[in-house]
C-alpha cells in the first residue's frame, strides 16, 4: 500500500477548493505519519479512545476532525485540541461542545450533521429539526463554537442516482441555511459529503470537504 501515491492521486484530481479529510480511524500511527510525510495534515477519527491514544504521539500540527458520533459525556476529552467536530446532530452535543470549549478557552468549528441518507442506521438531523433548532435562535448565544456548514453522508447503495440526488439535496439545504440564517457569515461555508466510494458525485454536488480512508490507506487494520 503506497499512501503517499494514493494521497497524490486522490489530491491531483480533486478541484480548487475541495479539502481533503484524510479518515484514519482503525489504521495505526505509522500509517498516519506516512500522510503527514506527503503533506497531509487534516485526518478523520471517529472514537474517542483511539483518537486520544494517537493525538500525543504524532505532530502537533496535525488539524483533527471528529467525524464520528460524539457523545455529550465524551466531549471533554478532545475539547482541548480537536480542530472540528463534523457531526454534530443534537442541540444538546453542541451546547456541551460549547461549554467544554469555554473551559479550554477554545472557539470549536462544528458542522451541522444532516440525515439525507435512506438508512435508520445514520445519525443527524432531519431538514426540518434543524430548520427548528436554528429557528429559534437560542444558538446565536453560543461562543465557544462557530458552525462552519453542513455534512451528510450518503446511503451505502449501488444505485448512484439516488446518492447524487441525496448530495444535492444537502447542498440546497446548504443554500437555505446560508441565505436564512448565515448570510454574513463567511465562517459559514462548508459542505461535507463525499467518501472513498462516491466522493466524485459529491464534488460534481458541490462538495467543499471529502473524507476519504480506503483509498488512501486501504482495508482497516483494526
Amino acid at each position: 500500500m503506497d499512501i503517499q501515491a494514493n494521497l497524490k492521486g486522490i489530491l491531483d484530481e480533486l478541484p480548487a477548493g475541495v479539502s481533503l479529510v484524510a479518515v484514519s480511524k482503525f489504521h495505526p500511527r505509522e500509517a498516519i505519519e506516512e500522510a503527514y510525510r506527503a503533506g497531509q495534515r487534516v485526518f478523520g477519527e471517529s472514537r474517542v479512545q483511539e483518537l486520544l491514544g494517537k493525538q500525543p504521539l504524532l505532530p502537533a500540527d496535525i488539524q483533527w476532525h471528529f467525524i464520528g458520533h460524539l457523545q455529550t459525556n465524551k466531549v471533554k476529552y478532545v475539547a482541548p485540541f480537536i480542530a472540528m467536530v463534523d457531526a454534530v446532530d443534537s442541540w444538546k452535543l453542541l451546547e456541551e461542545i460549547d461549554r467544554q470549549g469555554a473551559r479550554c478557552g477554545r472557539i470549536i468549528s462544528c458542522l451541522l450533521e444532516l440525515h439525507i441518507a435512506q438508512e435508520g442506521s445514520k445519525y443527524g438531523f432531519s431538514f426540518d429539526e434543524c430548520r427548528e433548532m436554528l429557528g429559534n435562535g437560542a444558538w446565536r448565544n453560543l461562543r465557544n463554537v462557530t458552525i462552519c456548514g453542513v455534512m451528510g453522508m450518503g446511503t451505502n447503495t449501488d444505485d448512484m442516482r439516488q446518492v447524487a440526488q441525496e448530495f444535492a439535496s444537502l447542498h440546497d439545504f446548504f443554500t437555505e441555511l446560508k441565505q436564512d440564517y448565515f448570510a454574513g457569515d463567511s465562517n459559514f461555508k462548508e459542505i461535507s459529503m463525499g467518501m472513498t466510494h462516491d466522493y466524485p458525485l459529491a464534488v460534481e454536488a458541490g462538495s467543499t470537504m471529502v473524507r476519504i480512508g480506503t483509498k488512501i490507506f486501504g482495508e482497516r487494520i483494526y
